[in-house]
């Protein structure tokens, strides 16, 4: 497969240490609209060809799939123009900045009949697959209740950088630069770790987003520190099971933590997810009258990347698909409505009402005719 990188950011760089470890994948060109930084970036890795507009690469075309790893504004534009061109699209996450954007690029994608996948880097996790396909084996039985955190602590910590400085986290915090804050930037990959372990989707949502003070006046040089930075969800699910979501930047402790508790009627398990390790627990059979947990070895899974590659190679879909991460899209832009107008807002389909034709009602006789003739009827043995 000869890949086409669109983007040679940080997390392009991270994408493409992936891609080069599958066999049969080769990085045939890269494009950015920064000549420095492409340069750079092509020189560490290697990639002969340079493009500084995605048209020019487009047009040169000789790769069969693309990494889009341009920041979220522009994964709608540069995403449709390769689809238009009928090649394969790997997106980072969010696919796009709202709902009706994401389905544009799902129809898109799908009447090209490409493969189109998107980055959401938690379902690598080994311990998620492996509890989703407890779930799914009804080994919990009914799931009932399921609680879901994504901390990270980049606002009081500088082990990543130091935002206060640096414009690679800045725009992160600023809706003008666009940013949908932590509910959009992390918010979506709490959002799949609990739905696809619980093996459900999610269909109402009430949310509370909050951004606090940073900097005097709320802003650093020309980024307006608006966007959230921490929320709060309470979710329904498809299965009846309710839920809690919630993640922050404010979580000091928590370079970068994912859990997510999933409560059934006949056991119950936990997966917590750190830089440094994963790990699946579980309080299933007689341990439950004990509250006893266990660990619970799992086997390791394909990446997204490797997923990838192989869906171009056979031709057929494999998830995380543009359809799930608009639909994800659309629970977040739902839940910005929800912070507004605070109440829960559904995911449901409208009920449709059906008009049922007038029936014709039988003319009544007024109430004294009635009593006159219950008067004068012949008692039972009268003459």
């Amino acid at each position: 497969m000869r890949l086409l990188v669109v983007g040679t950011g940080s997390m392009a760089k991270s994408q493409i240490n992936h891609f080069k470890a599958i066999e049969g994948v080769e990085i045939v060109a890269a494009v950015d609209t920064d000549p420095i930084r492409l340069t750079e970036f092509a020189d560490h890795f290697g990639i002969e060809r340079r493009f500084l507009s995605l048209d020019a690469a487009i047009a040169w075309g000789e790769f069969d799939a693309a990494s889009n790893v341009t920041p979220d504004r522009m994964h709608h534009a540069t995403s449709l123009a390769l689809i238009a061109a009928g090649k394969h699209v790997f997106c980072e996450k969010p696919l796009a900045e709202n709902y009706a954007d994401a389905m544009e690029m799902t129809h898109a994608a799908e009447a090209a009949g490409v493969v189109n996948m998107v980055n959401l880097t938690y379902r690598n996790v080994a311990p998620l697959q492996f509890a989703r396909e407890m779930v799914l084996a009804g080994e919990l039985g009914a799931i009932r209740h399921v609680e879901a955190s994504y901390l990270q602590s980049w606002l009081v910590s500088r082990a990543w950088g130091d935002w206060r400085s640096e414009t690679r986290w800045l725009w992160r915090l600023s809706t003008s630069h666009g940013s949908n804050g932590v509910l959009g930037d992390v918010g979506i990959h709490i959002l799949d770790f609990a739905a696809y372990g619980a093996a459900t989707d999610i269909d109402h949502v009430f949310a509370r987003l909050k951004a606090f003070d940073k900097a005097p006046g709320g802003r650093i040089g020309p980024y307006m520190l608006d966007a959230n930075d921490s929320f709060t969800m309470s979710v329904g699910f498809a299965n009846g099971a309710l839920g809690v979501v919630h993640a922050s930047r404010w979580a000091t402790g928590h370079l970068n933590e994912l859990k997510l508790r999933i409560y059934g009627e006949r056991g119950s398990l936990e997966i917590t997810h750190r830089p440094t390790d994963s790990e699946l627990r579980g309080c299933l059979g007689e341990d439950i009258e004990t509250a006893t947990w266990r660990n619970i070895e799992v086997p390791a899974v394909p990446t997204n990347y490797e997923r990838f590659v192989e869906a171009v190679r056979t031709g057929k879909q494999l998830d995380p698909s543009f359809r799930h991460a608009a639909d994800l899209q659309k629970v977040i832009d739902l839940a910005i409505v929800s912070e507004k107008e605070r109440r829960e807002l559904t995911l449901l389909p409208p009920v449709e009402i059906v008009t049922v034709p007038d029936l014709p009602v039988p003319e009544l006789r007024n109430e004294l005719q009635v009593t006159a003739d219950l008067e004068t009827r012949p008692i039972a043995g009268e003459c």
